[in-house]
């Protein structure tokens, strides 16, 4: 126990005569993927509190077959901080229960779960991501490798486990994924490479320098291998472009110098998989990306290390990954020997709840917004919201504000936003953090990765935590849970207390410690001493808090905030990000970020009516158009995440769906164009699929369709109409195990609408149109 990254697997062998309902129970504490007599059956868990750990129950009645049937289980453990598998003892629970009798367990009942080491997976290598804590996958195989899978007589060479304390066991409660296999649907390039001992190695990925600083690892000097030097020892000789289609039985060859690369047509998430013939020994390394770059499969354009090797003996494999990854594009190439190549796949790992709700309308640039929308949602949902699938898989607070309300759209319930708080309710205290703070994203270690924090304390985003309130607040309309948002009471109410420490002679927060984050722009470079979004964010939260648990003194709290913030930020056109503290005096500087603007709007430390001016400024001169206009150059621009969000959820605030969809296709529709899914970033940089972007389909159900406000808490739909271009528009939104569906058309000047709703919920109707509305 305790040593990283290393991999045990699990085996029961069981002669089943009857297996009706049977169940597979597992919990660990970190991951495990599950085969049935050498078919693929599971993979899990859905993550919990730190001391907490949720159980899946497969129903593996159907995998079953008369006689001898082999259940393995694989469990990685990486043993490193990060901000996906928290680090923990690592422990496996399982059984095997047919009609609630166990016929196999790991300590217990039944068959024993014999254990062995997986020592074909190469153990010092380089971090896949070093935010993810995951290690590249390096494997050497020979053609039994499998073996220990399918066949009864294989000697398992068992290792000894302990035996440990007992856990505590929560639900599963999200849905498990589906696990459909996608193929690459075309190869488009196909080329010969050479080995270049002359070309410079010294390319590394992100983070790499605080390996054994900051963060647990393995070390450069420390690798057994590294496939990143490879990749950066070749020259190309020969890049040939292909349009060729593929179908499922299609075979590749492969030779020793040879590389091919195959386009899946969308971003996706999960297990890459392949059949591959070694017809001597070989090595092949597999190249992924979210999208090409200069033509090519880039593995250095998101600073991980986006590769799996397997180094193969002659014989047959059926290969596939053990972690997903996220990928539009797959190149396969050969370093040593040769080799043919079948059954290209992906094995989706996603959330499948996303498909009950349906959007179409008249603009056709509309519903490719609306698919890119469930696609980056469905794979940024697992089990809670994550930022993105690739890079990290964490459950980030802020992000998920946005993630959440699509979610809802989309599924119609409130099961993965549940385990998300729920998992912040259940610790008393954070590790790493200051007292009363809640970690920026959870589950995670809080291990200072980002900034390297030279403090007692991990790395947090403390006004991240104020988000937190204020998706409380609307997770409450939307869920209805009046329990779990009362037991919030108190760790919101502490939360403001670990602020108060930080306010000013004036009120506003100041000299915040942590890494004071606002935006990926040059707001960043803004945030002290007094950071004014940060102190337009705490006035919200503060009024947020004041609403749920109606506390008058929160409210007036935010009301005080924001007068002074007016009074300071607001310059009389726009308002200023920060204030310094100079020789024990408060000067406010002349730093002025778009993004700011976007928080005073939010926030309602302005609105359009007592900030008109600035109001229309920001409408007709900034904006996806803004760039190319170069208006305003003392206003640093603002980026995908958040500030572009922020601007397109005030215009659907007030009612301007019209501008809301022009400047939605203009800042998105690229991005779906290239991967499918919605970027972190407004350029390719970072991730190509990032959860908040899913946002886009709470605005096209509000906005276009017209889909106003669900209130589950008070069983309340309005509906709301705006003037737009389009001739018709429907959809369906599920809600409390029936349907929301909305359809409305026009003719000459009348808009005609039809709306069906589940019982018990009351109905408003709004017109903005100008035109009359009827309904039919």
């Amino acid at each position: 126990m305790g040593q990283m990254n290393y991999t045990l697997e699990f085996r029961a062998v069981i002669d089943m005569q009857s297996f009706e309902t049977c169940k597979l129970k597992i919990a660990v504490s970190t991951i495990y993927r599950v085969f049935i007599n050498g078919q693929f059956a599971g993979y899990g868990p859905a993550r919990a509190a730190k001391g907490y750990f949720r159980v899946d129950e497969l129903d593996i009645s159907e995998k079953l077959a008369n006689g001898i049937n082999i259940i393995t289980i694989e469990v990685a453990a990486y043993n490193v901080e990060n901000y996906y598998i928290m680090e923990q003892p690592e422990f496996i629970q399982a059984e095997l229960l047919c009609r609630d009798v166990v016929i196999a367990s790991t300590q217990g009942n039944g068959v024993l779960f014999e254990a062995r080491l997986c020592n074909e997976r190469v153990q010092k290598v380089p971090f896949n991501s070093f935010l993810r804590g995951s290690f590249v996958e390096y494997y050497k195989l020979d053609s039994r490798y499998a073996d220990w899978r399918t066949k009864q007589d294989y000697d398992l060479k068992a290792v000894e486990c302990q035996v440990v304390p007992e856990k505590i066991f929560l639900p599963r409660v999200v849905e498990y994924p589906e696990f459909a296999l996608k193929m690459p649907v075309k190869e488009v390039e196909e080329g010969i490479f050479k080995e270049d001992e002359t070309a410079e190695t010294s390319w590394v990925s992100l983070f790499t320098d605080m390996v054994g600083r900051v963060k647990k690892g393995y070390t450069i000097n420390e690798f057994e291998e590294d496939p990143a030097i490879d990749l950066q020892k070749i020259r190309y000789c020969q890049k040939l472009k292909s349009d060729s289609f593929l179908t499922s039985d299609s075979t590749t060859e492969l030779h020793i110098g040879s590389y091919k690369t195959f386009d899946f047509g969308t971003n996706l998430t999960g297990f890459i998989g392949a059949k591959v013939i070694a017809e001597e020994k070989t090595k092949i390394i597999i190249i992924f990306d979210e999208k090409l770059t200069e033509g090519d499969v880039d593995f250095k354009r998101a600073g991980i290390n986006p590769f799996i090797v397997y180094e193969l003996e002659t014989g047959t494999y059926n290969l596939e990954a053990f972690e997903a990854y996220t990928l539009r594009y797959l190149k396969v190439m050969v370093f040593e020997g040769s080799c043919k190549i079948s059954n290209i796949h992906l094995r989706e790992f996603a959330n499948p709840d996303v498909f009950k709700a349906y959007f179409s309308c008249s603009d056709m640039k509309l519903s490719p917004l609306f698919e890119a929308g469930r696609e980056t949602l469905w794979q940024n949902s697992v089990d809670v919201f994550t930022d993105c699938p690739s890079r990290e898989r964490g459950g980030y607070l802020c992000d998920s504000f946005f993630t959440a309300r699509a979610a809802f759209g989309l599924s119609g319930n409130t099961k993965v936003e549940r385990n998300f708080f729920e998992n912040y309710l259940l610790v008393d205290r954070f590790d790493k953090l200051p007292e009363n703070m809640l970690p920026m994203c959870y589950p995670a270690d809080a291990i200072g990765i980002v900034t390297d924090l030279k403090s007692e304390y991990g790395d947090f985003i403390p006004n991240w935590s104020l988000w937190f309130v204020v998706q409380l607040e609307e997770y409450l309309k939307r869920s209805g849970d009046t329990e779990l948002v009362e037991k919030f009471k108190l760790k919101v109410l502490r939360l403001f207390e670990y602020f108060k420490a930080f306010e000013n002679e004036n009120g506003l927060l100041e000299k915040l410690d942590g890494w004071v984050f606002v935006e990926w722009s040059k707001a960043n470079d803004y945030v002290q001493d007094v950071n004014y979004p940060s102190n337009m964010l705490y006035a919200g939260a503060l009024a947020a808090a004041g609403r749920i648990y109606n506390m008058n003194e929160l409210i007036e709290h935010s009301y005080r905030l924001k007068e002074e913030i007016r009074k300071q930020s607001y310059n009389g056109t726009f308002f200023v990000d920060n204030a310094v503290r100079e020789n024990g005096d408060l000067r406010v500087t002349k730093n002025k970020s778009e993004v700011c603007q976007y928080y005073a709007f939010f926030f309602e430390v302005a609105t359009p009516e007592t900030h008109k001016h600035l109001w229309n400024t920001l409408l007709t001169e900034f904006g996806p158009k803004r760039k190319a206009t170069g208006a305003h150059p003392d206003v640093d621009p603002a980026n995908a995440f958040i500030g572009n969000y922020l601007r397109l959820d005030l215009l659907s605030r007030y009612g301007l769906g019209k501008q809301l969809v022009d400047e939605s296709s203009d800042y998105l529709t690229y991005m779906v164009n290239q991967t499918g899914t919605i970027w972190e970033h407004a350029d390719d940089s970072a991730s190509c699929n990032h959860g908040f972007g899913s946002h886009i389909v709470y605005w096209l159900y509000k906005n276009v369709l017209g889909i106003s406000d669900i209130d589950v808490l008070n069983k309340f739909i309005s509906l709301r109409f705006e003037a737009s271009d389009l001739d018709w528009c429907e959809g369906r939104v599920p809600i409390n195990n029936g349907f929301l569906s909305v359809k409305w058309w026009k003719e000459d000047n009348t808009i005609f609408y039809s709306v069906e709703k589940p019982g018990g919920f009351n109905l408003e109707v709004e017109n903005m149109t100008g035109l009359s509305l009827v309904r039919k």
